[in-house]
C-alpha cells in the first residue's frame, strides 16, 4: 500500500529536531539524498512550513522547493523574482483537518469563482468566468500516498480580497500525520544554537 510505503520512508529518513522561534523545526534525508525541511508551530503542531531539496542528475544540491508555507523574505524564496505585491499570491497554507490554499489580492465576487478537481490530472483548477484568473495546482502528499482525488472534499470561500480553498484530508493522511507528529514529539528539539542536535 503506498501510503505504508510513504509512511515507512519518512521513518527510515535520517531525522534532525531543532526548536527555535517557537516551532519544531525538522529536516529528514532519505536514502537517496533528497531533503524535507519542515517546521511546526509548538502551541498548535500545525505545519507551517515544507520545502524538498533533491539531488540534481550530477549529484549536486538542486535550489530549496517550497510545498507548504508563504513566500517570504527569509531565504526560502530569495532566489526567485519577488511578486508584485497588487499581483495575485499563491501559497498553501494547511489546517490539522485540511490542505488549504490562498490566493491573495483577488477582489471578483465570490460568484466569479468555479474551483474544481480534475482526478485523471491528478489536480484541481481555479477558474474565474470573467476569465482574469486561471491556476491549476496539485496535491502532493495525494500524489505520495496514491490516494484518489475527491471532489466531494473540495470547498471555497472568499473574503478580505483572499480566496481560500480546502480540501478534507482522507482519513488516511489524517492517521499518517498524528503517527508522524507523535515520533516528532519524541525528538529530543535542541536550542537553536546547540551543535549536537538528537538524530534518529
Amino acid at each position: 500500500m503506498a501510503v505504508q510505503h510513504w509512511a515507512d520512508t519518512l521513518r527510515k529518513a535520517k531525522k534532525t529536531a531543532l526548536i527555535s522561534d517557537g516551532k519544531r523545526k525538522v529536516h529528514y534525508l532519505f536514502e537517496d539524498g533528497s531533503e524535507i525541511a519542515e517546521e511546526y508551530d509548538l502551541k498548535t503542531d500545525e505545519l507551517v512550513l515544507r520545502k524538498w531539496r533533491h539531488k540534481t542528475t550530477f549529484g549536486g544540491q538542486a535550489q530549496w522547493t517550497l510545498e507548504v508555507g508563504e513566500t517570504n523574505p527569509n531565504g526560502v524564496t530569495s532566489d526567485l523574482i519577488k511578486e508584485s505585491s497588487s499581483n495575485p499570491l499563491f501559497m498553501r497554507k494547511d489546517t490539522k483537518t485540511s490542505f488549504q490554499w490562498r490566493i491573495r489580492n483577488i477582489s471578483y465576487p465570490i460568484e466569479v469563482y468555479s474551483v474544481s478537481a480534475e482526478p485523471t490530472e491528478r489536480c484541481c483548477v481555479i477558474r474565474t468566468s470573467n476569465k482574469k484568473y486561471y491556476k491549476k495546482f496539485s496535491i502532493p502528499d495525494l500524489d505520495r500516498c496514491q490516494l484518489p482525488l475527491e471532489s466531494a472534499a473540495l470547498s471555497f470561500t472568499h473574503a478580505n480580497n483572499t480566496l481560500i480553498i480546502s480540501y478534507k484530508k482522507p482519513k488516511e493522511i489524517l492517521t499518517l500525520e498524528q503517527e508522524l507528529l507523535g515520533e516528532l514529539k519524541k525528538l529530543k528539539g535542541t536550542s537553536e544554537g546547540d551543535i549536537d542536535c538528537k538524530t534518529q
